[in-house]
């Protein structure tokens, strides 16, 4: 699904896990940099060589470089949807899917710190997206604050915005500055989402297909997609100059020290396969923090398992809101002060040790509006995955072009491949079904390329973690384990609603996220 364009919400109720200590420093800024589908390991700080990220590389080394940090959604809106809430996906209604209308009863950090810690916040060009958000009395709900587009500038290529996202800091910049207020800023990037200008990894980027070290397992390993990945890499790079500038900004006007800088992506790239389904590559994402003022020993590499629904609790936190003085309650995620506060690298938390993950409707194309639901526990060595509707097709229908998977030169090689007779392994494993479980030692396996889920040797293992989920999952009242879960289902698209059928009657909605040789002209079982 197309996410360059935007849309934000409502406001309502959370609260804190854990007292605010006296000794903070004075309320801290907030900047916070999503990048908009990418993958954890594509960044220098992470020892990729074929994506210069200076930006965020300086963020970890002169703050924390998390090495276990999860989306509980791989999707743009419910991925955006627990960061800015705390709560994962499920716990949010029809928040949990794509392309929703968000529930007026949910709040978010950003709106909790206006109103009740005196911040002035604001965002560029992407906050919460695709789908609708209004106030209870019908008005557009503006999540992220006021909204800052105006400069633009002439993009390096075809496939890449002309906002000037660093331009429209500055402009906010300036205004929190009049305001003499705390701020909070969301920079969302619409960097490195499709589509992309193919070959300017290679024309522009100064870049060699001889650079990537390593294709992924589950594509073939061609120039179709080595340039494919370049020009991803080409548009991550763009999203992190911006970050540069925005640094050099804060560094000017003397806020660097008190302020607290996020840099992550919503999920992992948009290729199949990761973007959009649950495996390692698609919810495992980049996080870095720095506050100079607010983070002991600087330079530390952090191996707890971080949620993004840990962020809203920490920057509530971080502003002194205490949860009796919060709009915010019954938050699920916990404080990141714990680490913060520390001066180890490793493993901080031992109760940090894993992550739940999960998905329900993505993009439109199965027939009554289905999605394809998933629940997951992912470990330091393992991946656990409960595919609750297996008879569905995972990446969507073949005939209406497997529309939670955007059209790439590497989604066209594959399903070419798949047509020819020449090659039915890469389609299996990115668009095929799948069975009802699947379990990957990751320790071995990070490409999620062998199911174990069958092997009687793992079966104590794999029974243990199963249990652990599902416990979890029913503490947060997850109505899949309540039996309900069909709800999510039920809940309308904002668009695209009935596109299986519309397709199949030759009335199909506009699908301009997915390339026209996608859509398969006979029935795949």
């Amino acid at each position: 699904m197309s996410s360059k364009y935007f849309l934000i919400l409502p406001f309502f109720c959370f609260g804190l896990a854990r007292a605010v200590p006296d000794d903070l420093p004075a309320k801290p800024n907030i900047l916070i940099a999503i990048a908009d589908d990418q993958s954890w390991p594509h960044t220098g700080a992470y020892g990729t060589t074929w994506v210069s990220t200076p930006g965020f590389d300086r963020i970890a080394r002169e703050g924390l470089l998390f090495n276990n940090a999860y989306t509980p959604n791989a999707k743009c809106a419910p991925s955006r949807a627990c960061i800015l809430t705390g709560r994962n996906s499920w716990q949010l209604e029809e928040a949990a899917n794509h392309l929703a209308y968000f529930p007026t009863k949910f709040p978010t950090w950003m709106e909790a710190l206006k109103q009740k810690a005196g911040y002035f916040i604001g965002f560029t060009t992407k906050g919460w997206a695709p789908g609708i958000a209004t106030n209870a009395d019908g008005s557009t709900r503006w999540l992220t604050g006021a909204r800052y587009n105006k400069r633009k500038v002439k993009p390096p290529t075809s496939g890449i915005t002309s906002s000037d996202y660093a331009g429209n800091f500055e402009d906010f910049l300036s205004d929190a500055t009049s305001s003499e207020k705390p701020w909070a800023f969301w920079y969302g990037s619409v960097e490195p989402h499709r589509r992309y200008e193919f070959g300017s990894g290679l024309a522009k980027g100064g870049k060699k297909l001889s650079d990537i070290e390593k294709v992924p397992g589950f594509w073939p390993d061609n120039d179709t997609i080595r340039n494919d990945m370049l020009d991803y890499a080409f548009e991550i790079e763009h999203f992190d100059r911006h970050l540069v500038r925005m640094i050099k900004l804060l560094e000017k006007s003397g806020q660097l020290e008190n302020t607290i800088i996020i840099v992550t992506a919503d999920n992992g790239m948009p290729f199949p396969r990761i973007k959009g389904q649950e495996y390692e590559l698609s919810n495992h994402l980049p996080l870095a923090i720095m506050w100079k003022a607010g983070i002991n020993k600087p330079g530390r590499k952090i191996d707890d398992f971080v949620s993004f629904i840990d962020f809203a609790p920490t920057l509530l936190q971080a502003a002194k809101l205490a949860p009796e003085n919060s709009t915010m309650a019954s938050l699920t995620g916990r404080s990141l002060f714990d680490i913060f506060e520390s001066e180890k690298s490793g493993q901080i938390n031992p109760a940090r040790d894993h992550v739940l993950i999960g998905k329900e409707r993505h993009d439109v194309g199965r027939p009554h509006d289905w999605g394809f639901p998933i629940r997951g526990i992912v470990t330091k060595d393992w991946l656990y995955i409960k595919n609750f509707e297996p008879t569905r097709w995972p990446a969507g229908d073949p005939i209406t072009g497997y529309l939670n998977c955007d059209g790439s030169p590497t989604k066209t090689w594959i399903l070419d491949a798949r047509r020819d007779g020449s090659n039915t392994q890469y389609w299996q494993e990115s668009f095929g079904k799948r069975p009802a479980e699947e379990f990957y030692q990751l320790s071995k396996d990070r490409e999620c390329l062998r199911n174990l889920a069958n092997d009687p040797t793992l079966a104590k293992q794999r029974k243990r973690l199963t249990e652990q989920m599902k416990s979890e999952l029913i503490q947060q009242e997850d109505p899949r384990m309540q039996g309900k879960g069909s709800i999510f289902d039920q809940y309308r698209p904002t668009s695209g609603a009935g596109f299986y059928d519309l397709f199949k009657a030759g009335k199909p909605p506009k699908s301009g996220w997915v390339n026209p040789g996608d859509f398969e002209k006979e029935t795949l079982e």
